[in-house]
């Protein structure tokens, strides 16, 4: 997986970064990113209501998932990780450094998510505590008209996470009062780009839409836009397992996609069916398992 090894990562972190490379893509490449940042992105809207569990509303919930299921990183703010870490010390982790509320709407005032805390308090964090930490995460909201800060500060993490040995994953989403189509496949494939320049390891983007639906052909422009960077889609809406799997897997092998951020579609499940469909996602996305497969995965378990 040498391909995937950034320049700047230190000689005397090159391994340490391999290691989290791989343990994060079960050394396929490919990463499952079980999401579990909406907390604050969402507030509770995500967590409880109709057809949600009610074990959901409860953060406990989400590391429960991720403690029992086969994933790659399970994503969430430094402080909810600090709150469960000590009774979940086996997850992998990623840090994700900055994050807003959507209670502004984007037609009101552009976006922008400052970052909370510095990659070295995570340094500090994985040194004192001995998790498993194995990257770090931003969000960055193109054509905002605060882009330029936030470019900044996802370009001195990226760069500070490789100088530590860590894999570095960006969300780039284009919000804000002159964005007319968040969904545009050539608007996508820019913010691929984007993320290529910052150095990022992955780049969690919106799915490309044409005619309002989604098109792995569009993908394609933005997974080659991307470079070696790797393309993650987002998860979206809670859908049923076999129209997500069938999507996910055509994201991977006609999009060229290499992974996923899913966070609704698994967590808004009671305990034992979300543990079963990350499973299958983790299948689908690094075991290279076909859609079948992964639906007997939801029926029988590991």
């Amino acid at each position: 997986m040498r391909n995937f090894l950034p320049a700047d990562v230190p000689g005397e972190k090159e391994g340490e970064f391999q290691r989290n490379f791989d343990k994060a893509t079960g050394r396929s490449g490919r990463l499952m990113l079980f999401a579990g940042d909406q907390k604050v992105e969402h507030l509770n809207n995500d967590f409880y209501g109709a057809g949600i569990p009610a074990e959901d509303n409860d953060p406990e919930h989400l590391f429960k998932i991720a403690s029992a299921a086969n994933i790659g990183v399970f994503a969430a703010q430094f402080g909810l990780i600090s709150r469960y870490a000590r009774q979940y010390p086996g997850i992998p982790y990623l840090v994700k450094l900055n994050a807003k509320t959507n209670l502004i709407p984007y037609s009101e005032k552009d976006p922008r998510s400052q970052q909370w805390l510095d990659v070295d308090d995570v340094v500090r964090f994985k040194q004192s505590s001995g998790l498993a930490i194995l990257g770090v995460g931003y969000t960055l909201y193109l054509g905002s008209e605060h882009e330029h800060a936030m470019l900044q500060e996802a370009a001195k993490m990226v760069h500070k996470a490789h100088q530590n040995g860590m894999i570095a994953v960006l969300w780039i989403y284009p919000k804000g009062k002159y964005i007319k189509d968040e969904h545009d496949g050539h608007l996508i494939a820019g913010a691929a780009g984007v993320g290529a320049c910052i150095g990022a390891d992955f780049i969690k983007l919106k799915v490309p839409h044409r005619n309002g639906k989604f098109d792995p052909e569009l993908l394609a422009e933005a997974t080659q836009a991307a470079g070696n960077t790797g393309v993650l889609c987002e998860g979206g809406d809670k859908t049923s397992e076999e129209a997500f799997l069938t999507e996910l897997y055509s994201q991977i092998h006609i999009g060229k996609s290499r992974g996923n951020g899913t966070g609704r579609n698994i967590h808004q499940r009671p305990l034992e069916e979300a543990v079963k469909m990350a499973d299958a996602i983790y299948a689908v996305t690094v075991k290279n398992a076909s859609v079948a497969d992964a639906m007997e995965i939801l029926k029988k378990g590991k």
